[in-house]
């Protein structure tokens, strides 16, 4: 929901740059869809899977959620599993014999891959499905992957939807959030709810605009305003060793997330600014913040009024957020 405060900080903007309208982008479903919307009761057991772009850190993870009663094929395009688990090598947006026989008898498909081969290899692999069988991307903007698997969904008559776990692989469902967009929603669909939810992940359901509107704040503002204090910390002259060891707890926090970022997969963060129809805007409303900036702190009393109103647009979790900051930052090492 927008903010309805004053304008007492907004108004260190840039003057004359009026707010722009977003486009009125429907949702491809609604938040939470009717269970008879399916025309196909199949059974909820997933016998087989096909996770493809399953030897990475996205797909290792996926492949991991299944019981192991359910025959999981990883497919790469370079490399198998190396993992043990029953691989083909084979580029998904041109399936071969073999992998058009996985499909075939798959359950569900998995797309572990990035915004480009992934919506190719959804039209590629999607008419190869049996019916009811459930189709599942893992972008991290939703809205054109959405949009294809809405229409392959219809016409195939499968069950489709997407992930986006919001946590780098490597630390695991447990605790943490992953939201699910119900697209053409089904018992399978809800099967998968369940089996993040078995692996403690904390699923949250929401339309492919609110996932995009969402991310837009929580990703694309965030890693932004990491890589405008790496771009500072990078042309300042200051050595990193005397930032780290004079730091106080919220720069070297910050700083953890600038070396956590830079050492990243360039692909997975770029899409997250490139991806986003939301970004632009995010990062138009944050530069016209901070070339206001300096004015807006030269007047004590716009300022305090700019922080209680930032305090007042938290709500009720602001307090939460502040006891979570004061246990971070008593975690953080001292040296």
């Amino acid at each position: 929901m927008r903010s309805t405060t004053s304008t007492w900080c907004w108004s260190a903007s840039r003057p004359g740059t009026p707010h722009r309208s977003r486009p009125d982008r429907r949702s491809a479903v609604p938040l939470e869809p009717s269970r008879s919307e399916t025309a196909h009761p199949e059974p909820t057991r997933f016998a087989r899977v096909v996770v493809i772009g399953g030897a990475g850190q996205v797909g290792r993870l996926l492949r991991a959620l299944f019981p192991g009663s359910t025959e999981v094929t990883s497919v790469d395009v370079v490399t198998s599993a190396g993992d043990g688990a029953p691989s083909l090598v084979a580029d998904a947006t041109r399936p071969d014999a073999a992998l058009r026989a996985a499909l075939g008898a798959a359950d569900a498909v998995v797309l572990a891959l990035p915004e480009g081969p992934a919506l190719a290899a959804m039209s590629a692999c999607a008419p190869l499905l049996p019916p009811g069988a459930l189709l599942v991307e893992t972008l991290s903007v939703k809205h054109a992957a959405a949009e294809l698997a809405t229409a392959l969904a219809a016409r195939h008559a499968l069950q489709a939807c997407g992930l986006n776990p919001m946590f780098a692989p490597e630390l695991g469902f447990s605790g943490r959030a992953v939201a699910l967009v119900p697209i053409a929603p089904g018992p399978r669909v809800d099967a998968l709810e369940r089996l993040i939810g078995a692996a403690g992940g904390r699923v949250a359901r929401v339309s492919p605009d609110e996932h995009d509107r969402a991310a837009s704040v929580m990703q694309a503002a965030t890693h932004a305003a990491v890589l405008a204090l790496g771009h500072v910390v990078a042309t300042s002259g200051v050595s990193p060793d005397v930032l780290v060891e004079l730091a106080p707890p919220p720069h070297r926090t910050v700083l953890a997330l600038l070396a956590r970022i830079s050492g990243g997969v360039p692909e997975v963060y770029r899409d997250v600014q490139a991806g986003n129809p939301d970004a632009p805007e995010v990062r138009a409303r944050m530069s016209g913040f901070l070339l206001g900036l300096g004015d807006l702190a030269s007047d004590p009393d716009r300022f305090a009024r700019c922080l209680a109103e930032l305090s007042a647009a938290l709500g009720e979790q602001a307090g939460p957020l502040r006891a979570h900051c004061r246990a971070l930052f008593e975690a953080t090492p001292k040296s």
